[in-house]
């Protein structure tokens, strides 16, 4: 990676930070769209950050195929790990009075000078922009969501220091007509990275992939395999036979060679399980050995089918490839999610109610996505609402609308009972808590009734 020594002489810096070749390739594009102003006069950074539980096994980010296009676009690229080293990314943050040294060693260091400084960032809630906010203190912040939990509620409450810099939330059209709830409590504004600029990026991103299974065919049909097992979610036995289902829905829609595209962090154990799956189903399985990007395989490719969980470049492929996609999984996974809270559970609800099942595409069959936006719309804010009620208490009585009108397991599949109860929400239980805080209400209702009566006699 380069290294800038010598202070800039630029009027303002930029530092975009990173962690995935799929948000380099979303920085790109709001780039190449001119959302963050003019070229000239900037000195724009960027830095590469890897979160992995042990970032040395784990792929490098520079080592994908594409990055170096992408790197291109800045004046400098900075590893992150390197620059806090020994301390991992995913949990460093400086002590607070130590913020003002690091601010001055990382502005001589980078070249950044003792200008205006704007800071890009992929989770404004969590490491590494945590420590990054709180180092450069003045500077503005940008948030860059690459995947759909942009449509969820913000995880954690931001501090006052930082809630108020944040000047905006760029997000990709990943589900056309649905706006992101992410940060909308601190009135931060969204704004759309053009599809058409992102389809180009990812365009410049392919190179040739020969991919050729054991008979010699082109595989019609890719399997996405995710980390789930990983972020303790699923066991590693159950992620394994969630895989196999997606390999033997694909066979049984009628696909014969499947490419499984692994999770960099997956066991190779997979992709035995999986060719022994594909086997018993009639297909042969292939498994792509080199990292990239998945949307660099509809390129080349152009598959007639992407498979996976909840994963975003199963959106991707449908919204800008018009590659049919399938899910299996999800209703595991809404059942398993906790708590509540959980970040994953609105990508989850989305591909899920979007999605059709592998199983309904058994002998060719084609599935309509399940429901369109308009309709998933009041469903996320619902979800979002139960999520983190206490930072949205403006969408109750949107949400108790909803709720009263759509009652029934279809609802109680997105939202617990238990949690519908705890909120006192349409289709819960009344406890004897909530009966006895109802009953004052209530007898003062009827000793209001009883005097109008009376007065009206």
């Amino acid at each position: 990676m380069s290294r800038t020594t010598a202070p800039h002489t630029h009027r303002r810096a930029q530092v975009f930070e990173v962690s995935t070749l799929y948000g380099a390739a979303t920085l790109a594009a709001a780039l190449d769209a001119g959302l963050f102003g003019p070229r000239e006069a900037t000195l724009r950074v960027l830095l590469v950050s890897n979160n992995a539980a042990i970032p040395e096994t784990a792929v490098q980010l520079p080592e994908m195929a594409g990055f170096a296009a992408l790197a291109a676009r800045f004046d400098d690229v900075v590893d992150w790990n390197r620059e806090i080293a020994p301390h991992h990314p995913g949990t460093w943050a400086p002590a607070g009075h130590d913020a003002p040294i690091w601010q001055r060693m990382l502005r001589r260091s980078w070249g950044l000078g003792d200008g205006p400084l704007e800071l890009v960032v992929e989770s404004v809630t969590a490491a590494p922009a945590k420590a990054l906010t709180m180092i450069f203190g003045d500077a503005s912040v940008h948030v860059y969501a690459d995947g759909l939990m942009s449509y969820g509620p913000t995880r954690d409450p931001l501090p006052q220091y930082i809630a108020c810099r944040v000047r905006r939330l760029l997000h990709l059209d990943l589900v056309p007509g649905l706006a992101p709830l992410l940060l909308t409590e601190y009135g931060v504004p969204a704004e759309l990275v053009p599809s058409e600029v992102f389809r180009k990026v990812l365009d410049e991103l392919s190179e040739p992939v020969e991919v050729r299974d054991a008979r010699g065919g082109v595989p019609t049909a890719v399997v996405l395999g995710q980390y789930l097992a990983a972020l303790g979610i699923l066991t590693q036995a159950e992620e394994e036979e969630l895989l196999a289902r997606m390999v033997r829905g694909a066979a049984a829609a009628g696909h014969t060679s499947v490419l499984f595209k692994p999770h960099p962090t997956a066991p190779a154990s997979y992709s035995r399980a999986l060719e022994r799956a594909a086997e018993e189903a009639g297909a042969v399985l292939t498994t792509l050995e080199r990292p990239m990007l998945a949307e660099t395989l509809y390129e080349q490719l152009a598959p007639r089918l992407v498979v996976g969980c909840f994963s975003t470049a199963m959106l991707t492929a449908a919204g800008l490839y018009g590659i049919p996609i399938a899910r299996t999984g999800t209703e595991l996974l809404l059942r398993r999610l906790r708590p509540y809270q959980n970040s994953n559970r609105v990508p989850v609800t989305i591909v899920d109610a979007v999605v059709p099942d592998v199983d309904a595409l058994a002998g060719g069959a084609e599935a309509a996505p399940r429901r369109s936006a308009a309709e998933l719309g009041p469903l996320l804010t619902a979800v979002g609402y139960c999520m983190q009620d206490k930072r949205h208490r403006r969408l109750r009585p949107a949400v108790v609308r909803w709720l009263s009108a759509h009652q029934g397991e279809e609802t109680l599949r997105y939202i617990t009972r238990r949690r519908l109860t705890a909120l006192e929400l349409p289709g819960g239980v009344v406890s004897g808590a909530a009966a006895r805080r109802l009953l004052p209400a209530a007898r003062r209702a009827v000793r209001t009734a009883r005097k109008v009566k009376r007065l009206v006699r």
